[in-house]
């Protein structure tokens, strides 16, 4: 009989500030599905970006989940610590990542179209070399050219089914390492995924955008993919995600049994009553698993 591998998940926020009910929902939903399958649930500080990294956030990040009894299956680990590792991933790619000397204005002044999430689709620019007189700024990953079937990416996600991406008309050529020297996220997430033992990949539907980059990463670095599921997103008044940029509010903790319901209710599980945090998780994990049991991810 086959061994069905095992289960490891995660959760990865950023510490730009104090958990918020969004980035709880995300959360909740990973450390549901993980203890849904009998897996570990790890908790991993996505700092790379260490110039929006708030003081106090990560203190405050792991207190809020401590408050909610959700405890990391491993070591907490900060992306902060592993750029040796990014660097590796980094010189692994060899040709594929060239220097750019384009600045933002001029990406946006000559886009060739908007990627999913917002960003201008870069064009192209220098990927046959610098221009006389530019520095480099960034380091970008040249994608395969829209003739190329490579370039479409497809996946199946557990909740919205199957789904396909166009890298070269989608995100062009993406940056691997920004001008201010810190990598992005799309190289940091792989290689640390990877690096972690990550098979389960639970978390908001803002980044499914951000999905097709990574496993076309995945290829080139030869590193196995994680089975994905996005989730839905709280947005605001304006149909903004809800996020620590336009507001958000950090978590309510002096009541959280009652942060924790509002959470489980968004996701759609039916809890019923329950008095304690303790008593909490168990009817939320029956519920996850009732509600995801035709979607098996083992």
């Amino acid at each position: 009989m086959h061994k069905r591998s095992p289960y490891i998940g995660r959760f990865a926020p950023s510490p730009t500030g104090p958990l918020h009910d969004g980035s709880l929902v995300a959360a909740m939903a990973s450390y549901l599905d993980a203890k849904t399958h009998d897996g570990k649930w790890l908790v991993r500080i996505e700092d790379v970006d260490e110039l929006r990294t708030v003081p106090g956030a990560i203190d405050a990040i792991l207190q809020a989940l401590t408050a909610l009894e959700m405890k990391s299956d491993g070591e907490i680990v900060l992306q902060s610590h592993r750029t040796t590792l990014y660097e590796a991933a980094f010189d692994q790619l060899g040709r594929q990542a060239y220097p750019c000397g384009c600045t933002r204005r001029e990406i946006v002044d000559s886009q060739i179209g908007i990627t999913p999430d917002g960003a201008a689709v870069y064009p192209g620019t220098c990927r046959s070399g610098l221009s006389v007189g530019k520095a480099t700024r960034s380091y970008r990953l040249r994608v395969p050219d829209m003739t190329a079937p490579e370039t479409t990416i497809r996946f199946t996600d557990r909740l919205l089914g199957p789904i396909e991406q166009c890298l070269a008309s989608d995100s062009g050529d993406f940056v691997l390492k920004r001008v201010d020297g810190f990598w992005t996220y799309p190289l940091a997430v792989v290689v640390d995924d990877a690096d972690q033992g990550v098979t389960h990949v639970v978390r908001g539907a803002d980044l499914l955008a951000s999905t097709g980059r990574q496993i076309y990463l995945q290829r080139l670095l030869k590193l196995a993919t994680p089975s994905y599921l996005h989730v839905p997103v709280i947005t605001n008044a304006d149909g903004e995600k809800l996020s620590k940029q336009n507001g958000a509010q950090a978590l309510d903790l002096s009541h959280p049994l009652q942060t924790l319901c509002k959470a489980a209710w968004f996701l759609g599980l039916e809890i019923g009553k329950v008095g304690t945090i303790a008593a909490f998780w168990p009817l939320a994990i029956t519920a996850w698993d009732k509600q995801f049991k035709e979607r098996s991810c083992l």
